[in-house]
């Protein structure tokens, strides 16, 4: 029930600025001149939603650290400089590329001596099967080929000596002995004529085979060798290359004109500023160029109200002493995170897309108000009017000097008024603040709402209209009247509810923190302050904040005050 949330002050404000009429009654009674009434009329009423933003490009080009394990930052150009194409940005560490690039040079002649020698080797192979096939060979089978020659001869020859021996033989010349011996030199001379022909046998079915699949499988290996060295080769040289190029990435430079700036100018970017000796990642995004041309506002919207919002809703943006009129691009699906330094809110974040207008850049802070409806010619109270019994909503009407309870239907509002669909007629006057000045209405607020009800305003809460309870709000402005019963203590509120309203149009985030807001700090402070020296480190803080502790620490001091965190915890509740 967010109508809940600003009830009262806002009414009491303008009953102290002049702007709302009203009739002094008695306390208690028609007579009772501390009294205020309001006196119901119609009118226009608009409902919006007031959220502090920053102003922010949709478009940014991004400049990356593209080397590779990470380096140290030597020199980067201050942010908000306008740079043109081309221009230095941010100067990176080169020695350990560069030590890198000579140990890679080393490796990669090492790789080129390794190609030449098993290119070497592949020629080689190739010689060795030219030369046996057209050498070595046909030099074998020649020899062989002559050994037969000349072992047919000596069988011929032999054959000639046998028979001689036999003709001499058969003359009583040579006796059995001799003949026995002439009979062997024949046969052996036949042996050694086979043993020649087997040999070139061999060697054309067998050895010339076997030689050949030995010296191409040698051919093959050296092959494959050399596949493997060249393989070798370019991933040395591609590494050497990958080194060289490197070094060229430790040098930045503008891929386009425009003004640079730091990351942390765009909210949605958890990344720290860099500075000279920061140890930086290889794709961390160091710098920005945002496009002018193409600016937003991002809110947070709380989660009571995001459900109202709607693509291409109208917004009107202040910025500074500029009022523009953007329109509804984008809402998250997904709430960002809270913490402690939120305040535990939960918030979607809303961009609002601008027209091009010069002078806006990245960074400017905004008062966004988003209109969520509009209504001409309504019947409308203040919601300090207002009290929301067990089942009904109430309000207090003067008539004929008398003061008369009233059930009334409400419709939306906008924290200030509230519509009236019935149960009270124009130009009726209605008593504000009723619970602090009437018994009877606060025997009302004090009754326990029925299960009944609170199931219909839950119902009612994700429609179109907000749920009709402000009652809820009044309370804790009417028990602070009701406790101190004077009229000097109401003008003194009004004052300063009127002062409030007023600094959060002009001053907006950097209004000053409240009381419960300190007092919410120091309780964190007590929890989180783990070596009690009174600062926040940001091992102290929780894993899932700590993405957050270059924002909070605004001094750059490495640690956190209960100052910063006031002031972070107020511009997160938008005080």
């Amino acid at each position: 029930m967010w109508i809940k949330i600003a009830l009262g002050i806002t009414v009491v404000a303008a009953i102290a600025a002049g702007t709302i009429p009203f009739v002094p009654l008695s306390r208690g009674s028609a007579h009772d001149k501390s009294i205020m009434t309001y006196t119901a009329n119609r009118g226009d009423l608009a409902v919006t939603v007031t959220e502090n933003g920053m102003l922010e490009s949709s478009n940014n080009e991004e400049i990356k650290c593209m080397v590779k394990g990470g380096s140290t930052v030597l020199w980067v150009i201050e942010t908000g400089t306008i740079v043109q194409a081309g221009q230095e940005l941010v100067r990176l560490d080169t020695s350990l590329i560069e030590d890198s690039i000579t140990q890679q040079q080393i490796t990669y002649e090492r790789a080129v001596a390794n190609q030449i020698i098993a290119k070497s080797e592949v020629d080689v192979a190739k010689t060795n099967i030219e030369e046996y096939v057209n050498g070595t060979y046909l030099e074998e089978r020649s020899t062989i080929q002559k050994s037969i020659f000349d072992s047919e001869e000596m069988v011929k020859k032999k054959q000639l000596a046998f028979e001689s021996s036999l003709r001499l033989a058969s003359k009583g010349v040579y006796g059995s002995l001799q003949m026995e011996s002439e009979q062997y030199a024949v046969d052996s001379a036949r042996k050694d004529l086979e043993l020649q022909k087997k040999k070139l046998e061999t060697l054309d079915r067998y050895k010339r085979k076997k030689t050949l699949q030995q010296l191409q499988s040698a051919l093959d290996a050296s092959a494959a060798r050399l596949a493997a060295e060249q393989a070798s080769l370019k991933l040395e040289k591609d590494r050497l290359d990958r080194d060289k190029k490197q070094l060229t990435n430790c040098i930045i430079t503008a891929p386009a004109a425009g003004m640079v700036i730091f990351p942390s100018a765009a909210e949605w970017k958890e990344t720290p500023d860099i500075e000279e000796g920061a140890r930086v990642r290889e794709q961390q995004t160091l710098l920005m160029i945002p496009d002018t041309s193409k600016m937003q506002v991002k809110v947070g919207v709380h989660e009571s109200k995001v459900g109202r919002l709607r693509i291409g809703m109208s917004a009107r943006v202040e910025l500074q002493d500029l009022e523009l009129t953007g329109m509804i691009d984008e809402i998250a699906e997904v709430t960002r995170p809270a913490g402690w330094w939120t305040g535990n809110m939960v918030k979607y974040d809303t961009m609002i897309r601008l027209d091009p207008q010069p002078g806006l850049k990245p960074g400017m802070s905004a008062i966004v108000d988003i209109v969520l409806a509009s209504y001409t010619d309504v019947l409308k109270i203040p919601v300090a009017a207002i009290v929301e019994s067990s089942d009904d909503y109430l309000c207090w009407v003067r008539k004929d000097n008398q003061i008369e309870k009233r059930t009334i239907t409400l419709g939306d509002t906008n924290d200030e008024f509230t519509v009236v669909d019935s149960g009270l007629a124009e130009g009726e006057q209605v008593v504000l603040n009723p619970v602090a000045h009437l018994e009877q209405a606060e025997r009302e607020a004090l009754k326990p709402r029925s299960k009944g009800a609170s199931e219909a305003a839950a119902q009612d809460e994700p429609n179109g209209k907000t749920t009709k309870s402000p009652e809820d709000s009044s309370k804790t402005a009417d028990t602070k009247t009701a406790d101190t019963k004077t009229a000097d203590t109401k003008t003194a509120d009004t004052k300063t509810a009127d002062t409030k309203k007023a600094d959060t149009k002009k001053m907006a985030p950097q209004s000053k923190p409240d009381k419960q807001t300190d007092s919410e700090v120091q309780t964190l402070f007590k929890t989180a302050d783990k070596n009690g020296d009174g600062y926040l480190q940001k091992d102290e803080m929780p894993a899932k904040d700590r993405g957050n502790f270059s924002k909070i620490d605004t001094d750059k001091d490495d640690k956190i005050s209960a100052a910063e965190s006031v002031a972070a915890l107020a511009a997160a509740k938008g005080q």
